[in-house]
């Protein structure tokens, strides 16, 4: 089995220091079933790829001793005959670990900065026994911000297998890239070649740190990584639905208690959700997506108006959805009332067909919550598959900052911000995103403006016929 990894970084041949493998070297490692061999068929200072050959002794295996935990021999193998040893799968999950540690780790003794750097990668995996086809490995890397491409493998009648070619590519750190295959090609594959314990269950936490909780198919990948087993699959769905409450705002307006009292002086939020209102009336719109709904906000000031007839919340964070669900007592509100309102759990950066079809999506002091090399799937996610008529979205503008004095000289205005955008900034990525997907863009002020840093909150809305 075969996976390259490959990069347009400059130099492009850093790779071999991320990765603590020389590009002039052929390295052989022994990994308990097999081989793994590591060489760079290309190196330059404009591409660079490294390839990670697997050869599997067969025999081996089925001679071997049954393995339990993380990198069991095998031994479960009952035949000589099957493809286990020659389709990507958990053999090279265990391989990636023990080969790459280090760079999955990120950690670079000559590189350190880049470890963290988000740089160009594609990472193409073959042949692979991918279990639902190319759709489903689009629904696994999608939300996490990568572009997936592939072909169907043609067996030697020339007819198509079972078997994929893949390429999962984006501009993430290497580490990122290198722990997320790690996870998911066994569940591609469904399959394992070792005994499953509740030891898996621990690794799959630690793996899955900071983008499984709120992943989702985040369900299905729990299932397959853990061989289906009932108890197991129970147990790591609690911890995760934890983990994901844990991360979750404390306070029933999805906006932290600092950030409440940074911007309440100003009456931000509720000059916000008023303007978002006025704005989708005005557009005329009936049907309208919150995303990244929170607590329900925006959804009752909506249920308020009789014009919309059909608002969607969608939110990542299960707590979230619960919190506004209460807050608008949907079970005590009348037929009518509730039937014009759906909350639903699913993430931003995921083309989603439930969102497909909408007059109006607002997007309410959320992006900035969003991992920057993550944009990219946020705006294909949005103005390219959902694509509604009329999209309002609302930031902060980071130079205002500068008038908070409660911030004591921090820069952004909450520590779950991954960023927070100039004037410049935000306009810059809303008429390149306009642009792209065919889209007319205006800019609004939010709240009074100070004469040379602007307004507290920056507002788009861009529209399409």
């Amino acid at each position: 089995m075969l996976l390259t990894l490959t990069t347009t970084h400059r130099p492009a041949t850093d790779l071999g220091f991320l990765l603590r493998k020389h590009p002039e070297r052929h390295q052989s490692f022994d990994v308990g079933f097999g081989t793994a061999h590591v060489l760079y068929p290309e190196a330059t200072e404009e591409r660079c790829m490294a390839a990670l050959i697997l050869d599997i002794d067969p025999i081996a295996l089925v001679r071997g001793r049954p393995g339990r935990g993380g990198g069991g021999e095998g031994g479960l193998l009952t035949q000589y005959v099957n493809d286990r040893p020659y389709a990507a799968s958990s053999f090279l999950s265990v391989a990636l670990s023990r080969v790459f540690g280090s760079a999955m780790g990120g950690r670079s003794e000559a590189r350190g900065e880049l470890a963290a750097q988000a740089i160009p990668l594609v990472a193409r995996i073959v042949p692979l026994d991918c279990r639902g086809g190319l759709d489903f490995a689009v629904r696994l890397f999608a939300p996490l911000g990568y572009e997936v491409g592939g072909s169907v493998v043609l067996d030697r009648r020339g007819e198509p297998s079972r078997y994929w070619d893949v390429s999962v590519s984006g501009t993430v750190p290497l580490a990122q890239l290198l722990t997320h295959l790690y996870v998911l090609i066994p569940v591609l594959d469904d399959e394992k070649h070792y005994w499953v314990g509740e030891d898996e269950i621990e690794k799959l936490l630690r793996k899955g740190e900071g983008w499984l909780p709120q992943h989702p198919e985040r369900e299905l990948i729990t299932r397959r990584y853990l061989k289906h087993g009932r108890r197991l699959t129970h147990l790591a769905l609690e911890r995760l639905t934890e983990l994901d409450d844990a991360a979750a705002p404390d306070d029933d307006d999805s906006a932290a208690p600092a950030l409440e009292a940074i911007e309440k002086p100003l009456r931000l939020n509720d000059q916000r959700m008023a303007r978002v209102v006025e704005v989708l009336r005005e557009a005329g719109a009936r049907s309208v997506l919150d995303l990244g709904c929170g607590a329900g906000r925006l959804i009752r000031e909506l249920l308020a108006e009789r014009q919309f007839e059909r608002i969607v919340g969608v939110d990542a964070a299960t707590r979230d959805l619960e919190m506004a669900r209460d807050r608008l007592r949907l079970d005590r509100l009348p037929e009518r009332q509730r039937d014009r309102v759906t909350l639903l759990q699913g993430a931003l950066t995921y083309r989603d067909k439930r969102l497909a079809g909408f007059d109006a999506a607002a997007v309410v002091e959320v992006i900035e919550h969003i991992d920057p090399p993550l944009l990219d799937a946020f705006a294909e996610a949005l103005f390219g598959a959902a694509r509604p008529k009329t999209i309002v979205l609302t930031t902060p503008n980071v130079e205002y900052n500068a008038r908070f004095e409660a911030l004591h000289g921090k820069e952004l205005r909450h520590s779950d911000h991954r960023f927070e955008w100039t004037r410049a900034e935000f306009e810059a990525w809303a008429r390149a995103g306009a642009e792209r997907f065919g889209y007319a863009v205006r800019f609004e002020d939010i709240g009074e403006a100070d004469p040379v840093l602007g307004p507290p909150t920056q507002m788009g809305v861009f529209t399409c016929s």
